[in-house]
Protein backbone atom coordinates (compact mmCIF):
# COMPACT_ATOMS: atom_id res chain seq x y z
CA UNK A 1 0.00 0.00 0.00
CA UNK A 2 2.56 2.11 0.59
CA UNK A 3 3.71 2.34 -2.94
CA UNK A 4 0.70 4.40 -4.11
CA UNK A 5 2.98 7.06 -2.11
CA UNK A 6 0.57 10.14 -3.11
CA UNK A 7 -2.27 8.47 -4.93
CA UNK A 8 -3.91 8.32 -1.41
CA UNK A 9 -6.61 11.00 -2.39
CA UNK A 10 -7.04 9.58 -5.58
CA UNK A 11 -7.59 6.21 -4.32
CA UNK A 12 -9.68 7.66 -1.73
CA UNK A 13 -12.07 8.93 -4.45
CA UNK A 14 -12.44 5.60 -6.28
CA UNK A 15 -13.26 4.04 -2.32
CA UNK A 16 -16.17 6.53 -1.78
CA UNK A 17 -17.35 6.14 -5.64
CA UNK A 18 -17.98 2.09 -5.14
CA UNK A 19 -19.97 2.09 -1.74
CA UNK A 20 -22.74 4.34 -3.96
CA UNK A 21 -22.76 2.62 -7.25
CA UNK A 22 -22.42 -0.80 -6.37
CA UNK A 23 -21.87 -3.46 -8.60
CA UNK A 24 -22.95 -0.81 -11.37
CA UNK A 25 -22.63 -2.91 -14.56
CA UNK A 26 -20.68 -0.02 -16.75
CA UNK A 27 -17.41 -0.75 -18.21
CA UNK A 28 -14.07 0.33 -16.95
CA UNK A 29 -13.91 3.22 -19.49
CA UNK A 30 -17.56 4.56 -18.12
CA UNK A 31 -16.45 5.20 -14.02
CA UNK A 32 -17.16 8.94 -13.67
CA UNK A 33 -15.40 9.74 -10.89
CA UNK A 34 -14.70 13.59 -10.56
CA UNK A 35 -10.97 13.84 -11.36
CA UNK A 36 -9.98 10.27 -11.98
CA UNK A 37 -9.07 9.22 -15.18
CA UNK A 38 -10.31 5.29 -15.70
CA UNK A 39 -6.98 4.11 -16.36
CA UNK A 40 -5.74 5.21 -12.56
CA UNK A 41 -8.24 2.46 -12.00
CA UNK A 42 -7.06 -0.14 -14.67
CA UNK A 43 -3.03 0.29 -13.02
CA UNK A 44 -4.34 -0.14 -9.48
CA UNK A 45 -6.62 -2.92 -9.47
CA UNK A 46 -4.44 -4.77 -6.96
CA UNK A 47 -4.51 -2.38 -3.58
CA UNK A 48 -8.13 -1.44 -4.85
CA UNK A 49 -9.05 -5.14 -4.86
CA UNK A 50 -7.24 -5.31 -1.11
CA UNK A 51 -9.21 -2.00 0.11
CA UNK A 52 -12.49 -2.56 -1.79
CA UNK A 53 -12.49 -6.10 -0.24
CA UNK A 54 -12.37 -4.59 3.34
CA UNK A 55 -14.88 -1.55 2.99
CA UNK A 56 -17.97 -2.97 0.85
CA UNK A 57 -19.98 -5.64 1.87
CA UNK A 58 -19.78 -8.61 1.50
CA UNK A 59 -23.82 -8.64 -0.79
CA UNK A 60 -21.66 -6.90 -3.37
CA UNK A 61 -18.63 -8.75 -3.83
CA UNK A 62 -18.12 -12.00 -6.21
CA UNK A 63 -15.15 -13.59 -4.33
CA UNK A 64 -14.97 -16.47 -7.21
CA UNK A 65 -14.29 -13.82 -9.76
CA UNK A 66 -11.01 -14.16 -11.35
CA UNK A 67 -11.28 -10.48 -12.40
CA UNK A 68 -11.24 -7.32 -10.64
CA UNK A 69 -14.49 -6.42 -13.36
CA UNK A 70 -16.29 -9.31 -12.79
CA UNK A 71 -15.52 -8.64 -8.59
CA UNK A 72 -16.78 -5.88 -7.93
CA UNK A 73 -19.81 -5.93 -10.43
CA UNK A 74 -18.39 -4.24 -13.76
CA UNK A 75 -19.27 -5.32 -17.68
CA UNK A 76 -16.05 -7.68 -18.79
CA UNK A 77 -15.09 -6.44 -22.48
CA UNK A 78 -17.12 -8.91 -24.35
CA UNK A 79 -15.36 -12.07 -25.54
CA UNK A 80 -14.87 -12.06 -29.25
CA UNK A 81 -15.57 -15.03 -31.68
CA UNK A 82 -14.78 -14.61 -35.38
CA UNK A 83 -15.51 -17.09 -38.18
CA UNK A 84 -15.84 -17.61 -41.96
CA UNK A 85 -19.37 -18.74 -43.42
CA UNK A 86 -17.58 -20.57 -46.50
CA UNK A 87 -20.66 -21.51 -48.38
CA UNK A 88 -21.77 -18.68 -50.48
CA UNK A 89 -25.38 -19.39 -50.18
CA UNK A 90 -25.41 -18.90 -46.29
CA UNK A 91 -23.78 -15.73 -46.85
CA UNK A 92 -25.53 -12.66 -44.29
CA UNK A 93 -26.06 -10.21 -47.02
CA UNK A 94 -23.12 -10.31 -48.60
CA UNK A 95 -21.02 -10.52 -45.66
CA UNK A 96 -18.63 -13.94 -44.93
CA UNK A 97 -16.40 -13.29 -42.31
CA UNK A 98 -17.70 -12.02 -39.11
CA UNK A 99 -16.33 -11.13 -35.36
CA UNK A 100 -19.48 -11.26 -32.91
CA UNK A 101 -19.58 -11.78 -29.33
CA UNK A 102 -20.29 -14.75 -27.80
CA UNK A 103 -23.08 -13.57 -25.80
CA UNK A 104 -24.79 -12.91 -28.96
CA UNK A 105 -23.19 -16.34 -30.98
CA UNK A 106 -25.45 -18.57 -28.57
CA UNK A 107 -28.44 -17.47 -29.58
CA UNK A 108 -28.10 -17.45 -33.50
CA UNK A 109 -27.80 -20.78 -35.18
CA UNK A 110 -25.93 -21.02 -38.35
CA UNK A 111 -27.75 -22.87 -40.77
CA UNK A 112 -24.21 -25.11 -41.97
CA UNK A 113 -24.79 -27.89 -40.92
CA UNK A 114 -20.76 -28.52 -40.29
CA UNK A 115 -18.33 -26.58 -38.41
CA UNK A 116 -14.73 -26.99 -38.35
CA UNK A 117 -12.36 -24.69 -35.58
CA UNK A 118 -8.74 -24.06 -36.21
CA UNK A 119 -6.49 -21.97 -34.03
CA UNK A 120 -4.12 -20.73 -36.40
CA UNK A 121 -6.02 -17.20 -37.84
CA UNK A 122 -4.35 -17.48 -41.75
CA UNK A 123 -5.71 -21.26 -42.03
CA UNK A 124 -9.19 -19.60 -40.99
CA UNK A 125 -8.88 -16.80 -43.86
CA UNK A 126 -7.77 -19.45 -46.47
CA UNK A 127 -9.72 -22.15 -45.44
CA UNK A 128 -11.72 -23.58 -48.84
CA UNK A 129 -15.27 -22.64 -49.67
CA UNK A 130 -16.97 -25.39 -48.63
CA UNK A 131 -20.77 -26.65 -48.67
CA UNK A 132 -22.49 -25.89 -45.88
CA UNK A 133 -20.13 -25.40 -43.57
CA UNK A 134 -18.41 -22.87 -41.72
CA UNK A 135 -15.08 -21.80 -39.66
CA UNK A 136 -14.15 -20.60 -36.57
CA UNK A 137 -10.50 -19.73 -35.73
CA UNK A 138 -7.98 -18.02 -33.76
CA UNK A 139 -9.14 -18.61 -30.32
CA UNK A 140 -6.51 -20.98 -29.22
CA UNK A 141 -6.73 -22.23 -25.23
CA UNK A 142 -9.58 -20.00 -25.39
CA UNK A 143 -11.45 -22.35 -27.10
CA UNK A 144 -13.35 -23.08 -23.92
CA UNK A 145 -15.71 -20.35 -24.54
CA UNK A 146 -17.55 -21.75 -27.33
CA UNK A 147 -19.14 -24.32 -24.72
CA UNK A 148 -21.33 -21.58 -23.87
CA UNK A 149 -22.75 -22.11 -27.87
CA UNK A 150 -25.10 -24.95 -26.92
CA UNK A 151 -26.27 -24.84 -31.29
CA UNK A 152 -22.77 -26.24 -32.07
CA UNK A 153 -23.65 -29.72 -30.13
CA UNK A 154 -26.24 -30.65 -33.34
CA UNK A 155 -23.46 -30.04 -35.76
CA UNK A 156 -20.67 -31.83 -37.75
CA UNK A 157 -17.50 -30.89 -35.45
CA UNK A 158 -13.80 -31.09 -36.52
CA UNK A 159 -11.05 -29.65 -34.79
CA UNK A 160 -7.69 -28.69 -36.79
CA UNK A 161 -5.03 -28.03 -34.37
CA UNK A 162 -1.06 -28.49 -34.50
CA UNK A 163 0.43 -32.00 -34.50
CA UNK A 164 2.35 -31.90 -30.77
CA UNK A 165 1.10 -32.60 -27.64
CA UNK A 166 -0.64 -29.22 -26.84
CA UNK A 167 -2.49 -29.58 -30.43
CA UNK A 168 -4.09 -32.92 -29.06
CA UNK A 169 -4.79 -31.33 -25.26
CA UNK A 170 -7.14 -28.82 -27.41
CA UNK A 171 -9.09 -31.65 -29.31
CA UNK A 172 -9.33 -33.41 -25.78
CA UNK A 173 -10.55 -29.88 -24.26
CA UNK A 174 -13.23 -29.28 -27.70
CA UNK A 175 -14.49 -32.77 -26.80
CA UNK A 176 -15.52 -31.79 -23.21
CA UNK A 177 -17.89 -30.03 -24.52
CA UNK A 178 -18.50 -31.05 -28.43
CA UNK A 179 -17.62 -34.92 -27.75
CA UNK A 180 -18.66 -35.39 -31.38
CA UNK A 181 -15.35 -34.28 -32.41
CA UNK A 182 -13.55 -35.09 -35.38
CA UNK A 183 -9.72 -34.39 -35.62
CA UNK A 184 -8.79 -32.59 -39.37
CA UNK A 185 -5.03 -33.55 -40.66
CA UNK A 186 -4.05 -34.59 -37.19
CA UNK A 187 -2.56 -38.22 -37.37
CA UNK A 188 0.33 -39.94 -37.95
CA UNK A 189 -0.03 -40.06 -41.04
CA UNK A 190 -0.11 -36.87 -42.31
CA UNK A 191 2.67 -36.02 -39.69
CA UNK A 192 4.93 -38.20 -41.62
CA UNK A 193 4.06 -36.74 -44.86
CA UNK A 194 5.31 -33.31 -43.83
CA UNK A 195 8.41 -34.39 -41.85
CA UNK A 196 10.21 -32.46 -43.81
CA UNK A 197 8.67 -29.76 -42.00
CA UNK A 198 8.74 -30.67 -38.36
CA UNK A 199 9.96 -28.37 -35.76
CA UNK A 200 10.43 -28.41 -31.79
CA UNK A 201 7.77 -27.99 -29.16
CA UNK A 202 9.79 -26.24 -27.08
CA UNK A 203 7.37 -26.92 -23.80
CA UNK A 204 5.39 -29.72 -24.54
CA UNK A 205 1.92 -31.04 -22.49
CA UNK A 206 3.19 -33.69 -19.95
CA UNK A 207 -0.21 -34.90 -18.17
CA UNK A 208 -2.82 -37.04 -18.82
CA UNK A 209 -5.99 -36.69 -21.67
CA UNK A 210 -9.12 -38.67 -21.42
CA UNK A 211 -11.13 -37.88 -24.01
CA UNK A 212 -8.94 -39.12 -27.03
CA UNK A 213 -8.77 -42.34 -29.12
CA UNK A 214 -6.88 -44.87 -28.77
CA UNK A 215 -5.01 -44.16 -31.97
CA UNK A 216 -4.85 -40.21 -30.82
CA UNK A 217 -3.85 -41.48 -27.73
CA UNK A 218 -1.02 -43.63 -29.27
CA UNK A 219 -0.08 -40.99 -30.96
CA UNK A 220 0.43 -38.50 -28.25
CA UNK A 221 2.52 -41.42 -26.08
CA UNK A 222 4.87 -41.11 -29.18
CA UNK A 223 4.98 -37.25 -28.92
CA UNK A 224 5.54 -37.16 -25.33
CA UNK A 225 8.19 -39.76 -25.15
CA UNK A 226 10.19 -38.20 -27.87
CA UNK A 227 9.67 -41.50 -29.88
CA UNK A 228 11.03 -39.72 -33.44
CA UNK A 229 13.16 -37.01 -31.80
CA UNK A 230 13.01 -34.66 -29.42
CA UNK A 231 9.74 -32.43 -29.60
CA UNK A 232 8.78 -33.23 -32.69
CA UNK A 233 5.93 -31.14 -33.91
CA UNK A 234 4.03 -29.84 -37.41
CA UNK A 235 2.40 -26.64 -36.92
CA UNK A 236 -0.73 -26.77 -38.67
CA UNK A 237 0.26 -23.92 -40.96
CA UNK A 238 2.88 -25.76 -42.43
CA UNK A 239 0.21 -28.92 -43.87
CA UNK A 240 -0.02 -28.70 -47.84
CA UNK A 241 -3.11 -26.48 -49.23
CA UNK A 242 -3.55 -29.76 -51.11
CA UNK A 243 -3.69 -31.92 -48.20
CA UNK A 244 -6.20 -29.89 -46.98
CA UNK A 245 -8.12 -29.71 -50.20
CA UNK A 246 -7.98 -33.41 -50.29
CA UNK A 247 -9.49 -33.78 -46.58
CA UNK A 248 -12.26 -31.35 -47.43
CA UNK A 249 -12.72 -33.64 -50.74
CA UNK A 250 -13.00 -37.25 -48.64
CA UNK A 251 -15.99 -35.74 -46.37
Amino acid sequence: MLAAGDNWTDILAVLKWFPLHPRCGLYMRQLDIPGIDTKFVEQRKGILTELLNIILPEETIDHSATSFEQRFGLRVKPLQVRMRLLDQTQYIQGLSDLTIPVEQLKDWSSAANRVFITENEINGLCFPDTENSLVIFGLGYGVDILRAVTWLREKEIYYWGDIDTHGLAMLDQVRSFLPQTCPMLMEESTLFKHSDLWSVEDKPFSGQLTRLTPGEHQLLCSLQNNTWGQGVRLEQERISFQAVKQFLASL
